[in-house]
C-alpha cells in the first residue's frame, strides 16, 4: 500500500510541476524567447565583429606593407599617396603609423618644413598614444636643429626633458645641440651636463654629450 501511495504522490508532484511550467511559460514565454533571441544575436554579432576587426586590420597591414615597399623602391610620390589613403581609411594603429611614415618620407625628400609640420601635428594630437606623440616631437626637434631655431626645438621637446620622461635623454641632446648651434654655449653645457649626470642616460648619448662638454670647456666660452 505504501508503494502505491508513493507512486500516487510522485504522479501528483509531476502533474503539479507540469502545471507550474505551463503557467510560467504562458506568462513569461514571450520574454524567454526574446532573451534567447538576444543571446543568439549577441553571439552572432560578436563573431561578426571579431571577423570584421581581423579582416580590417589585415587589409590595413597589407596596405601599409605595400606603401613601405614603394618607399624602398624610391617611388616616393606613390608611397605618399598610399600612406595618405591609409591615414584616411585605415584601421587600428595603421593610420597613425602611416602619418609617421609619411612625415619621414617628406624629411627624406628634403621637405624639412613639411616634415616638421607633420611630426609636430602628430605630437599635438591627443587621440594618439603618448609614446608616439613624444617620438613625433623628437623627430620634429631633430629636424629643427638644422632647419629651425633653439626656441622652435624647445617648443617641441623641452616638456620631455624632465626626470620622469623615458625620452628625456634624446630631448636633452636635441636641446643641447640646438643651443650649441645657436652659440649659446652656457645653455648647451647645461643640457649636456644633465645627460652626463643622469645615471640612466644611454652610453652613446653620454659619449656625445661628454665630447661636446670637452669642446665647450676647451673653447673657454662657458
Amino acid at each position: 500500500m505504501a508503494n502505491q501511495d508513493d507512486s500516487f504522490i510522485r504522479e501528483v508532484n509531476e502533474e503539479l510541476r507540469s502545471d507550474q511550467m505551463k503557467a510560467i511559460w504562458t506568462r513569461f514565454g514571450g520574454i524567454i524567447i526574446g532573451i534567447a533571441a538576444l543571446i543568439v544575436l549577441g553571439t552572432v554579432g560578436k563573431v561578426g565583429y571579431d571577423y570584421w576587426q581581423e579582416s580590417s586590420s589585415s587589409q590595413s597591414g597589407d596596405a601599409f606593407l605595400v606603401a613601405l615597399d614603394l618607399a624602398k623602391e624610391n617611388k616616393s610620390e606613390e608611397a605618399l599617396a598610399a600612406l595618405t589613403k591609409l591615414e584616411q581609411e585605415g584601421y587600428g594603429s595603421y593610420p597613425v603609423l602611416a602619418r609617421l611614415r609619411a612625415a619621414t618620407l617628406k624629411a627624406q625628400k628634403g621637405e624639412s618644413d613639411a616634415a616638421v609640420a607633420a611630426f609636430s601635428e602628430i605630437g599635438k594630437d591627443t587621440r594618439i598614444p603618448a609614446a608616439l606623440r613624444d617620438a613625433a616631437r623628437l623627430r620634429a626637434a631633430y629636424l629643427l636643429i638644422d632647419a629651425g631655431t633653439y626656441d622652435q626645438v624647445s617648443a617641441e621637446v623641452e616638456q620631455l626633458a624632465v626626470p620622469q620622461n623615458a625620452m628625456r635623454h634624446s630631448a636633452r641632446e636635441a636641446l643641447g645641440l640646438a643651443a650649441y648651434k645657436a652659440g649659446d654655449y652656457a645653455k648647451a653645457k647645461g643640457w649636456f651636463q644633465q645627460i652626463a649626470d643622469d645615471t640612466e642616460s644611454p652610453r652613446g648619448v653620454v659619449n656625445r654629450a661628454q665630447m661636446l662638454l670637452d669642446v665647450i670647456a676647451a673653447s673657454g666660452k662657458a
